[in-house]
Formats: C-alpha cells, sequence, structure tokens
C-alpha cells in the first residue's frame, strides 16, 4: 500500500527541519554530534509524530489585531479562580475590540509576580488550571511567557543542582571567581553571582535578575531541550503567541557584554524554526528592552521574532507630550526601517515593567532624561536603576502608572487635560506599523497603586493594581475618569479596526509639520486608502496648512470627527491633544 499524501508531505517537511535544525545547531553547538541533537529536539517538539508546512513570510496579522496585556488575577471576585474573572471581563468588557490576550506568568512562582517559574509545566493553584487557560484560549488568541533566560532558586531543578542530582544538576550557569564578567551588562544592582551551597561546595551561580531567578546554562543542551519540551506543551494548551521574556541575556561569553551574542540570535532562529513546523501561523515576540538597533535586530532576516517589542515608542512618547516637542519622536521614526514581510512592531505604551530608559539612547540628552525622571518623581513615580560596569548606576526604567504619568505637562504639572492627552497618545500608538498592545491598567485608566507599593517594596507594584472587577465594572458604568477613557479608547480602537491602512504592515511616511503636531502617512497594501494621521501633542491649538499635505482631488473626511474637509479649505484647526485620522475613503 502507498502512503498517504499527506504522509508523504510530512516526511517531506521533516526532512525540511532536519536541514534547517542542523544549520542552527551547527553555529551553537558546534562540537557536537549534530545528528543526534536534531533528533532529540524533532522528538522534544513532537515533529516525527506531526510536521506541518511552515507560513514563510506570511503577515499572521492584520489591522483587526489588538492585543491586551494582562496578569492573571488583576481582577478578583470573591468565590472565583482569577483566571475564570479575567474570561469573564474579557469576554463582557473586550470581545468586541481585541483579540490577542497576552496573560503575564501563570505558573506557580516564588517572586517577581511570576517570573521567577517554579513549575514551567503547571498553572498556579491559585489562579485556576489549564481549563480556565484554555478556554480564554478558545475566544481570543492566546499570548503567554516563555520565561527562558531563568527560572525560580526554589525549583525543583535548582533543588536538584543543590542535591547535585539529575536532571538538574548541570542546569545552572556557574562559573570561577576569576570568570571576567566585568562587560557584562545587566538591569539590575544586584551582584551578578550569588554563592550557593551545594552537595559539592559552595558554587558561583549566575543571576541576570536577582538570586532568586538563576540563570539556566544554555552550553548544556539538555535545557534547550527542556526548553522544546515547554513550548510544544503550550502550544497543545493552545497558546499561540510566545513572548520570549529577556532573550537577549540567554548566552553568556567571557569577557563580553553577554547581551545579544550570536548564538542568542541563533536559539531564537531554531525556536521560530521548531514552532512554525509544529503549528504555522504560531508567533514569537522578543522582550529585549535595549537600545533601538539592539532590539530590531531581533528581526534578523526575517527569520528570527515575527514581532519585537516597540521599546522606544512608550519613553519617546512620553517624553514628546510631556515637552510637547515631537523632534526627538520624528527623529525616531524616521529611522525605523519598514518591518519586512511576515514580521511587524509589538507597540506598546505601558505594561507590567516599568517604561524603560535604554531604549532612549541616542535620541534624548542626559540633561533631557533628568527632567523627565524629575516630572516622573513628582507625578508618584520610581526610577530603578542598573549597575555599570565601572560600578556606577544608571537609570533603567521608570515606575508609574501612565495615566498619572500624563496628569501634565512639564510647564504646567496638571492642567486638567490629563485624558484627552492620554487618549491622544493611544491614538498615535493605534496609527503607526505594528500591532497595537493594550496594557489592561492603560484600557481602564488605573492609577498609581501606592498602597501595593508600600506593601511589597517594589516599585514596579505602583503599576500593578489588582482590581476589585465588581468595583470597577460599576466605574465603567458611570461617569467617572475610567469609564470616559475606556469609551475613548474602545471608540477609536473600533475605528480603526475598520481602516486597510492600518495593517499593521501598510506602509508608513513621516510627514514634516513642525514640532507640535506628529504626523504621518500610511497607505494601505492594496494601495487603495490613504490616512493622514494627524496629531496635536502641545496643550495649544495648532493649524496645519493642507497645502503640505499634497491631497489629492478626492473628498477628504475624519474619521474620528466625521468632518468632511469643504472645498476650498485651507487649514485644519486641531485642538490641544486632538487626532485627526483623515483619510480618502471612510
Amino acid at each position: 500500500m502507498k502512503p498517504s499524501k499527506q504522509k508523504e508531505s510530512s516526511g517531506s517537511y521533516l526532512k525540511e527541519v532536519r536541514r534547517r535544525l542542523h544549520g542552527h545547531l551547527e553555529l551553537v553547538y558546534p562540537e557536537q554530534d549534530l545528528d543526534i541533537l536534531c533528533d532529540r529536539f524533532i522528538r522534544a517538539m513532537g515533529l516525527d509524530i506531526q510536521c506541518d508546512k511552515p507560513r514563510w513570510h506570511k503577515n499572521n496579522w492584520n489591522e483587526e489585531d489588538i492585543a491586551v496585556i494582562t496578569y492573571a488575577n488583576s481582577f478578583l471576585k470573591e468565590g472565583e479562580k482569577p483566571l475564570a474573572t479575567l474570561q469573564r471581563f474579557l469576554t463582557s468588557q473586550l470581545e468586541s475590540i481585541i483579540s490577542w490576550v497576552h496573560i503575564l506568568p501563570f505558573f506557580p512562582f516564588s517572586s517577581d509576580d511570576g517570573f521567577a517559574v517554579i513549575n514551567y509545566a503547571q498553572v498556579n493553584e491559585a489562579f485556576g488550571d489549564w481549563g480556565h487557560v484554555g478556554r480564554i484560549g478558545k475566544k481570543f488568541k492566546l499570548m503567554a511567557d516563555l520565561v527562558i533566560n531563568h527560572c525560580s532558586s526554589v525549583s525543583p531543578w535548582f533543588e536538584q543542582f543543590k542535591g547535585n542530582r539529575r536532571p538538574g544538576k548541570d542546569y545552572f550557569l556557574v562559573v570561577d571567581k576569576d570568570y571576567d564578567i566585568s562587560k557584562a551588562v545587566r538591569p539590575r544592582t544586584s551582584p551578578i553571582l550569588r554563592e550557593v551551597q551545594t552537595l559539592d561546595g559552595v558554587k558561583n551561580v549566575w543571576c541576570t535578575f536577582s538570586h532568586d531567578q538563576p540563570d539556566l546554562n544554555f552550553r548544556n543542551t539538555a535545557v534547550l531541550v527542556e526548553m522544546i519540551k515547554i513550548i510544544r506543551l503550550y502550544l497543545e494548551k493552545g497558546v499561540r503567541i510566545f513572548r520570549l521574556d529577556a532573550v537577549a541575556f540567554l548566552w553568556k561569553e567571557e569577557g563580553t557584554s553577554c547581551l545579544n551574542l550570536d548564538q542568542t540570535h541563533e536559539i531564537v532562529r531554531m525556536i521560530r524554526t521548531l514552532v512554525e513546523y509544529h503549528t504555522p501561523g504560531a508567533v514569537i515576540i522578543t522582550e529585549t528592552n535595549i537600545p533601538n538597533i539592539e532590539n530590531i535586530s531581533y528581526f534578523g532576516n526575517a527569520n528570527e521574532a515575527h514581532l519585537v517589542y516597540n521599546f522606544s515608542l512608550p519613553p519617546l512618547l512620553l517624553n514628546t507630550l510631556l515637552n510637547e516637542n515631537c523632534h526627538a519622536l520624528k527623529s525616531w521614526i524616521m529611522g525605523m526601517p519598514p518591518a519586512q514581510r511576515g514580521t511587524t512592531f509589538f507597540n506598546f505604551l505601558a505594561s507590567h515593567d516599568g517604561i524603560g530608559l535604554r531604549p532612549l539612547e541616542g535620541f534624548v540628552d542626559d540633561e533631557e532624561l533628568g527632567h523627565l525622571m524629575a516630572a516622573m518623581e513628582d507625578r508618584g513615580g520610581r526610577i530603578s536603576w542598573r549597575s555599570l560596569e565601572s560600578g556606577e548606576s544608571k537609570p533603567y526604567e521608570i515606575n508609574i502608572s501612565l495615566f498619572d504619568a500624563l496628569k501634565g505637562t512639564m510647564e504646567n504639572p496638571e492642567d486638567g487635560m490629563q485624558e484627552v492627552r492620554f487618549i491622544c497618545a493611544h491614538a498615535i500608538m493605534l496609527a503607526i506599523e505594528g500591532v497595537p498592545a493594550f496594557y489592561i491598567h492603560s484600557l481602564v485608566a488605573t492609577g498609581n497603586d501606592y498602597e501595593k507599593f508600600t506593601n511589597t517594596n517594589n516599585n514596579r507594584a505602583l503599576n500593578r493594581h489588582t482590581w476589585d472587577v465588581e468595583k470597577l465594572e460599576q466605574l465603567l458604568e458611570k461617569d467617572s475618569h475610567h469609564s470616559r477613557v475606556f469609551a475613548g479608547l474602545k471608540r477609536l480602537i473600533e475605528i480603526r479596526k475598520q481602516q486597510k491602512a492600518f495593517h499593521p504592515n501598510a506602509f508608513q511616511f513621516t510627514l514634516h509639520l513642525g514640532d507640535e503636531v506628529f504626523a504621518f502617512w500610511r497607505q494601505s497594501l492594496r494601495r487603495d486608502q490613504c490616512i493622514f494621521c494627524l496629531n496635536n501633542i502641545t496643550s495649544k491649538k495648532q493649524q496645519v496648512l493642507l497645502s503640505e499635505l499634497n491631497l489629492t482631488t478626492e473628498v477628504w473626511s475624519d474619521l474620528v470627527s466625521g468632518e468632511v474637509l469643504k472645498e476650498g479649505q485651507t487649514t485644519l484647526s486641531l485642538d490641544p491633544y486632538q487626532t485627526v485620522w483623515l483619510t480618502n475613503k471612510a
């Protein structure tokens, strides 16, 4: 009997993946038996059972895709598991406007609000179970974290390491005291090495983030095999988008920065290869809070991340709105290369972490940065720091709720325009190239959580409020700043989703209308719709000369206000923080 076409096809794809895997592994583990390694990774991913045709260079997104970022327990209701509460809130309040849901680490953890994972294969019982996660995944495209660089110091693997037992005994990065770490870049001020008492004596364990988060040793191929098994499990549980947490720190070499090394990039390429052959259409996003050029390098040649976090956008847009000047923002966006087909940007303004400051490097000088940090502290924010090789500290991120950060300008810290300024910021995010992502607390205009900050002594807790869901729903039903912002953002999202020119990969061109109006032009991939995005980023009225837009003779109307340009009209007046989406195809 001849094999079926399905099996023949699967077998041919398996040959392809083996060839590609061999190429990846040769660059990372050149001294290993590559044929044996290929077999191990293929089995770990289950490609020996089912291997499909990848969707090379396909855009797995469109203008209707909007993401929301949330903790599993961002909403609580007495007597109900938080994941069940989250599902109900997402379904009742957001189902019509969002399509991607990023649930931040929902596994058992020991610290860092989930990013010190004890067991990658379990759902934290306090949150719910895999059934709860799966139900969310059936309604939305589910995004989850692969906390790949490190795990918890109380995980079974680390206990095995301390007891010199397999498999964990060789899973962690151990170095000698004379190992040259002087150039190692890291985002914290704590010592990079932790002395750990093991059955084999005291060992120096590498800890990029905290001493409760020991780094995994990817020189040991067994560690990468474990991660591939975890990816396969998540795919089987319904995850379709993987956020590779802190992936830039993955590989270490003595005497180097230990950041963005060639082996790290190759491992990302390998993960993408395995994921795409297992589940065509699944997506990888790299989380690399580093300067802009280094960040976008994770696109590779359209063969690494499908999306990269657009880390320069949050601090640059914040700085723009506080200074009422978009010069730096324009300089950045003009220098951004358009994403290749099959890749795009993951745009966000706020997240569970702070507003990163490293992405401002090259765009904002130290004096301007100092003014920005002082303004944020005046609004109740905190500054987190990192250590340099010289021993000095530099600011790493601002910890603050975005709603409070945009309370006023540099000149007028409380000018009564907080809500319109906040909505303007998100209107810009919704319109630029990429997939927009809303932190759940931005959607509902949550302010600083001073109580949580005081109780935890964690700067990031300021922007990690936990809502009593019934209280929030009541606030959203009556006139409050929460309901007004939520309604304003929902309306903009609904408009955006109907515009082909807002496809994440639609053409984009920066316009020069002065430093008070941040403006750019989008055109649909089929070139049948244009949108001029005009944003007054100041607290004063601005005038735009329509002659500078070179409009055609078509009828042009504002998608936001519904107003149509009159025949012979020469100027367009923009109210403070007004956004106009001027299109030829409403």
